[in-house]
């Protein structure tokens, strides 16, 4: 969990980071989302002291969290935060700060915000988000603006279904993007290869990639495999939001060096119209794993000014 304080030119001028809590609140006779809500208060103040705020009204406080968050604040769904499932988090975190209202939103959305505002996204008017970490985060800027739908739910990129005959996935379904193209899916196919006798028994999913660079055989072809994917996924939202930028972010996007190029390839073939439509340009999100951070900051500018 990263708290920081931006300067009003997006400039850090200082973070601080903690564990996310994995506590049962309800087990413990508390309110479900205290832990995680303790948690935030504790960055935020801890952020305040170190830049010599006092007064924690006179800054504008947002907060990104891993899931489909409602627009007044209420954690629906998280699969890595269930102990929050269902909390006012916008109350419980500005109750302990002492103040009427924080922003709150999907992480997802506030990384979109960030580039938007400051990174790889900056002037465009129609970008998608595509967050490749342990599973797929998303979101779309349309006419340069964070889409965000009826509820807050738009984006969940990773949970469109692209294989309904595929392995079930922690939201439910089956054979969502997520399974085919993040990195429970690195995971998958090195454990599969390594039971076919393809890989190494300690081969890891970093080391896959390494090989891929390498121009290893097999690596080659499962990071294809991987990249094909992620391409289907990315042509089917081009179907829904004919993007003009696709940004690649989180830890398996960092890979860019090897996975864009075989994505854009293989978005070429996947695409409505093909190679008689201009395809969105493909580039790696510019700030990083503090994009989320950056654009909670914003957001909670933007509910500050409401």
């Amino acid at each position: 969990m990263l708290g920081l304080a931006l300067g009003p030119d997006g400039r850090v001028l200082t973070e601080h980071r903690v564990s996310t809590p994995q506590v049962d609140d309800e087990a413990a006779g508390r309110p479900r989302g205290t832990a995680v809500a303790d948690a935030i208060a504790e960055v935020v103040v801890e952020v305040a002291t170190r830049t010599g705020i006092e007064d924690l009204d006179s800054v504008a406080i947002g907060v990104g969290i891993p899931g489909m968050v409602r627009r007044d604040g209420v954690l629906v769904f998280a699969p890595n935060l269930h102990g929050a499932i269902g909390a006012d988090l916008e109350q419980l975190v500005a109750t302990r700060l002492g103040r009427a209202a924080v922003g709150i939103d999907n992480d997802a959305n506030c990384a979109a915000l960030a580039e938007h505002h400051f990174g790889a996204a900056r002037g465009v008017e129609h970008a998608l988000l595509i967050t490749l970490g342990t599973g797929i985060g998303g979101a779309a800027i349309v006419g340069g603006v964070v889409l965000r739908g009826s509820s807050g739910f738009a984006g969940e990129f990773g949970h469109l279904m692209v294989d309904p005959t595929g392995p079930r996935c922690p939201c439910g379904s089956r054979g969502c993007l997520e399974r085919y193209a993040s990195g429970a899916a690195l995971h998958r196919q090195v454990t599969e290869a390594i039971a076919a006798g393809r890989l190494e028994p300690s081969t890891t999913p970093e080391q896959l990639l390494d090989l891929a660079r390498a121009q290893h055989p097999v690596a080659t072809e499962l990071v294809g495999e991987f990249c094909w994917w992620l391409a289907r996924g990315i042509a089917n939202l081009c179907c829904c939001f004919d993007p003009s930028l696709v940004l690649l972010g989180g830890g398996v996007g960092d890979a860019h060096d090897v996975l864009l190029e075989p994505t854009r390839q293989a978005l070429i073939g996947e695409l409505e119209g093909g190679r008689l439509r201009p395809p969105p340009e493909l580039v790696p999100t510019a700030l990083g794993s503090r994009a989320g951070a950056i654009g909670a900051a914003l957001v909670g500018e933007q509910r500050s000014a409401r």
